[in-house]
């Protein structure tokens, strides 16, 4: 069995490196675009069944009850890159996904490993939602419509407002900022600083709406939203600027050696931490969607090693365990056994996973 999976993920790195090549005349620019129906098939169609859990991963549910009686400075990870904070006593939501598929269409795409610990129908009043860039998995359609009317305000990185606006937010909700831009929200500091990643919800808009991170300043306790980004110089100038954080929240999943400029191996999230100045590392980014060709514990087991080799405190919740950001705690490695036998979970049927 290890040696078909070693021959599977080496004729997909071929066929990766083999769109690398650079195309030549038309012929060469037809056959490079029946290439790249070929990936994108094996992505849709035909991944590795070492990509997906073949157990229910746990989750812990979450009712509106136990999300107003919580302490401040309190976190929830809802899914993929999908965190619930609670600040000033107010609730945030980075990059709301609840879609059954991070996809264009209902019937096709990443599938979510998991339900949500709670659906949008059951949510607190929003005090704003915190977006990063446009694309499918960070960026829901129809969760954005189920929130516009609990959220008071939407901040987003230029360009991104357009679409929320369109499908039905308030404009007067909207604020867009450019990098490197604050604005306060009841007190609370969001800067949008940079990131080395793209945008574009098609083959034909790329790059046409900005994409960033964020520094979220509560008084002098600062926590760092990464969303997605490949490993770059700009993470050593936050850790400089901001002076550190108190816990990054950094990408950890859905790499590729054959795309190193857009995601960051595990070696280079824990580099990116310690750029950032980092007191505790919280990794976001897997385990929900099938973003990739990559084992689907790969990231969580590489991450807790490199952690552990460079003394570097990592939190690791399942999804909808409160995490108290001021008191962290390592957690524990949940995913280990999910794919030995079924895990007992608290599933949410809700209106969020039809598509």
């Amino acid at each position: 069995m290890a040696d078909s999976r070693v021959s599977a993920e080496r004729r997909d790195a071929e066929l990766l490196a083999d769109l690398e090549k650079p195309a030549q005349g038309a012929w060469a620019r037809v056959a490079r675009v029946f290439r790249m129906l070929r990936m994108m098939w094996k992505f849709l169609f035909d991944k590795p069944a070492y990509t997906r859990p073949r157990g229910e991963i746990p989750v812990d549910r979450l009712t509106r009850h136990a999300l107003e009686t919580a302490s401040d400075r309190t976190l929830w990870r809802l899914g993929h890159s999908t965190l619930l904070l609670k600040l000033r006593g107010e609730f945030f939501l980075t990059d709301p996904v609840f879609a059954k598929r991070a996809s264009p269409v209902w019937f096709a795409g990443p599938k979510r490993f998991h339900p949500t610990p709670i659906s949008i129908k059951d949510l607190p009043p929003i005090r704003a939602v915190i977006l990063s860039h446009d694309h499918f998995d960070h960026l829901d359609k129809q969760a954005i419509r189920r929130l516009a009317r609990k959220t008071a305000e939407f901040v987003a990185p230029r360009g991104v407002g357009a679409l929320l606006t369109g499908w039905g937010v308030d404009p007067a909700k909207v604020r867009e900022l450019e990098w490197w831009q604050q604005t306060t929200v009841d007190g609370l500091r969001l800067t949008l600083t940079p990131t080395q990643h793209f945008s574009g919800r098609s083959l034909w808009n790329r790059n046409r709406t900005l994409f960033g991170s964020w520094a979220i300043e509560d008084g002098d306790f600062r926590v760092f939203y990464g969303a997605d980004s490949g490993y770059f110089e700009g993470f050593r100038e936050l850790g400089a600027r901001f002076g550190g954080f108190d816990v990054t929240l950094i990408e950890n999943g859905a790499y590729n050696v054959r795309w190193p400029v857009v995601h960051m191996q595990p070696e280079e999230t824990i580099q990116a931490h310690r750029d950032l100045r980092g007191e505790w590392l919280l990794p976001i980014h897997n385990g929900t969607f099938d973003l990739a060709l990559h084992p689907w514990t790969e990231p969580m087991e590489r991450i807790q090693a490199l952690a552990a080799a460079d003394g570097i405190r990592v939190a690791t919740p399942r999804f909808g365990q409160p995490v108290r950001l001021d008191a962290m705690t390592s957690g524990e490695c949940w995913w280990r056994g999910v794919d030995a036998e079924e895990t007992i979970g608290s599933a949410v049927p809700s209106e969020d996973l039809a598509g």
